[in-house]
């Protein structure tokens, strides 16, 4: 890659969400300087949202398992990267997602202080969490010198969808758009405490079938079973309006899918902050999780 007087490397997040919501830092950076160039360092699933980003040039893969240390790879990562940018920005306030940055020998490198990580940067910011209450706050304000006040209104996120490939995503899934589609993703991490039961969720696809709609249930391969629920739980006259996608979408095709709904029901997870992402008219049902930290950033949400 060229070498680039404006060129910054983010370290991003381990999370979905928190990686839709770093968009707000890349969109605030392209405002203060538009002729700026980000590269995002970070975990290889996050490429097909970071390139429904266009302020992102490219992303690279930090090829380390979620809390591996990796000391050897991250010195290797970093030397291969010297002389290419002029700043970093760390968005994970780990110690370890700092070496990256220290052994490319980036001039500026920007970030909270975290894991007491003096030295590794320098440009360091300690954190007033009542002064920035919210993710995208503490996001925001690495794009700006410490202690800048924030603008009044932060930019949201905004993905985009390339047509050819959404159109390839419903031609593989064999989806059509005749019926307006109702989006619902059941599942959350961390088991069934952050997860509205199965059954409000088949209540609400079974009356917008009979609205005329039609369903699709998105999620990973662990949600197959709670979305197999849903879809169960409809009487059996209904069930070929919905579809269950959970477990057979890459990210790429999640993401140009939920593009095509025109309403999302979804628990607190990655999806949730996509769909927002995505400006879809949105209902994110809430339980044992709070909205205050992490809320959808979009106009059309309703949480509950």
């Amino acid at each position: 890659m060229k070498n680039d007087e404006q060129a910054i490397l983010v370290i991003g997040p381990a999370w979905v969400g928190d990686m839709v919501m770093a968009q707000v830092l890349f969109c605030l950076l392209k405002q203060h300087d538009p002729d700026c160039v980000i590269d995002v360092l970070a975990p290889a699933w996050s490429a097909p949202l970071l390139a429904r980003m266009p302020e992102v040039r490219a992303s690279f893969d930090l090829p380390l398992a979620h809390g591996e240390f990796g000391f050897g790879k991250r010195r290797q990562i970093g030397h291969s990267l010297r002389g290419q940018y002029r700043q970093a920005i760390l968005l994970p306030n780990s110690w370890k997602s700092a070496l990256v940055p220290f052994f490319a020998g980036i001039p500026q490198r920007t970030g909270w202080r975290g894991e007491m990580r003096y030295g590794l940067l320098n440009d360091i910011r300690t954190l007033d969490k009542q002064k920035y209450p919210l993710m995208i706050e503490r996001f925001a304000a690495l794009a700006f010198a410490e202690n800048a006040a924030l603008p009044a209104e932060l930019p949201h996120p905004a993905l985009v969808i390339d047509d050819n490939e959404r159109n390839a995503a419903l031609q593989k899934h064999a989806l059509g758009l005749q019926r307006a589609v109702l989006a619902l993703c059941p599942g959350a991490e961390f088991g069934p405490a952050k997860r509205w039961p199965e059954r409000h969720y088949a209540t609400v696809a079974a009356e917008r079938i009979a609205a005329g709609e039609q369903v699709w249930i998105f999620g990973s391969e662990k949600d197959a079973p709670v979305a197999e629920t849903i879809r169960n739980a409809l009487p059996e006259s209904q069930r070929q309006y919905c579809y269950n996608l959970a477990g057979k979408t890459k990210l790429a095709e999640a993401i140009d899918l939920l593009s095509c709904a025109s309403a999302v029901v979804s628990n607190d997870s990655g999806l949730m902050h996509i769909a927002a992402a995505l400006q879809r008219p949105l209902v994110a049902v809430y339980g044992s999780s709070s909205p205050q930290f992490t809320p959808p950033l979009a106009q059309a949400v309703e949480i509950v």
